[in-house]
This record gives C-alpha cells, structure tokens and sequence, in this order.
C-alpha cells in the first residue's frame, strides 16, 4: 500500500541546513525512514520551499514510514504543525479514470541523450577521459535542457507515455461583442514552469560534483491512459529520482466557482 507523506523542517536548525543544502544527504535521511533495510522499494521526493522559514518535503512510499528522526532532527517537535502527515495513497489511484482531469505539479530533470557533451561536467570529463584511455564507447550523455522553452517541450513530449495529455488551456475573449459569450481562444497548453534550478553538491567531500538542471510544472492534464498514469505516479518521472526529481503529484481541478480560473 502507497503512502504520500508531508513532513515540515526548520531551515533554522543546523541539521535542517545541512539536509536542505544537499539532496544527497536528504534522501539518505528519508531511506532511513523505512524499517526493511536496505532500501529496494521506490521512494519518490520532492522539496517545497515556499518560504525562507518553513520547508517541506513530500514523498511516496510502498512501506509506512516514521518521520520522528526528521521531526525530532530537523523540524518542530511537539509544536502546533510540527507533526509530519502520512496518507494511503490509495483513494487517490483509485480515483484515476479515463478522460478525467487533474490539477499537477512536477520537479523534474528535464535531460536529453547526445553524443557528446559541448561543456562536460567534471564526471562526463572523467568517463570521457576512461573512454579515451581503452578506447571504447559506451551510451549517450545525459545533457540538461536548459531553456524554459526546451523544458515545456521535454514534458509535452513525454506525456503521452506516461498515460495523459496536457489539453490546451483556455480564456476568455477580451473584447465583448466579437465573439459569442461562450467561445474561447486557445493560450496554449495548460502548464507552466513556476520556477527552475541548478542544483551543485557532491555525493563524497572527495568525489566529483553533481550538477543537476531542474524545472517544476504546474498545470492541467487529462488521463488517457489510467494504468500507465498510475505506474508514473508510483514510479516517478524522469531520471534524478535519488536527488528529488519525478515525483508528479495531482490535485482536484479548482472552479471558477471557488474563485480561481
């Protein structure tokens, strides 16, 4: 059984910065959260940082988790909104059908195959420089998309395989009396990209550094294909799912009734 959990952490507390300043040492800090080790299950996470006082992450679990060592290390034990969240997950599976639309938000790292890399990091110069030395040649690189314009793409590209479709978005006429009340004009597809990064840690003091490009996407999409949604859901979208990439959540569409577009 599926759980989503929200746990709060003070970026104020030391142990909060240091987990905070490094996606490697963050998900260590989740693993330990599960009770089978070592890990084999699929954990999926993502960081919201939506104020400089307060900082959540959100992950999905096979197994129910504990989150006392978080709370207890890293966030507000005992206070009013301290205690960590934990859902089964499962309603909101089963609540996937075809056709149905769903309010998103995703963190990925949006990445293509080439070749060669143009500027390789300091790992691409290093398994270039291997290569080199026994003169072999293995898969592509992984190159980010660095562009908003690219990223929109790589995700619209990929919808289909992973059970939706983004459906363009609407509005309204802007001038009364040139079209009838009910027609609407297509502003394109119904995401966007409410901010990007550049992620820089390393996994050693003595290893190479990791860089990692990422974009969050909000939007409307629409099911096409249940059971697929439902496996990216559980599994993730994208690679970096170690370093909190993937994790595609969805939420019910808001009306125009409730006093959103």
């Amino acid at each position: 059984m599926p759980y989503l959990s929200k746990i709060a952490l003070n970026p104020r507390r030391r142990a909060a910065a240091a987990l905070l300043s490094s996606p490697h040492r963050l998900h260590a800090a989740i693993l330990s959260g599960l009770a089978v080790q070592p890990v084999t299950e699929r954990v999926l996470w993502r960081l919201e940082r939506s104020t400089p006082h307060r900082a959540e992450v959100l992950v999905l679990t096979e197994s129910r988790p504990s989150w006392a060592h978080l709370v207890d290390d890293a966030g507000w034990p005992g206070a009013d909104g301290g205690a960590p969240l934990i859902a089964d997950y499962t309603p909101l599976l089963d609540r996937i059908t075809r056709g149905r639309e769903f309010a998103f938000r995703l963190t990925a790292n949006p990445v293509q195959s080439v070749p060669r890399p143009t500027r390789p990091s300091e790992q691409q110069a290093a398994r270039l420089k291997e290569e080199a030395n026994h003169g072999s040649r293995q898969r592509g690189f992984r190159v980010a998309h660095r562009t908003t314009a690219q990223q929109l793409q790589w995700l619209l590209k990929r919808s289909e395989r992973h059970g939706f479709t983004i459906p363009d978005a609407t509005t309204t006429p802007p001038a009364p009396g040139l079209h009838s009340e009910d027609q609407k004009l297509s502003a394109g597809p119904a995401v966007t990209i409410v901010s990007r990064d550049i992620l820089r840690f390393h996994k050693r003091p003595d290893g190479p550094r990791v860089t990692l490009s990422t974009a969050t996407f909000e939007g409307r999409l629409r099911v096409t294909d249940p059971d697929t949604l439902r496996a990216s859901l559980l599994g993730g979208i994208g690679p970096a799912k170690g370093y909190g990439q993937g994790l595609l959540t969805l939420a019910p569409l808001r009306t125009s009734e409730d006093g959103h577009g």
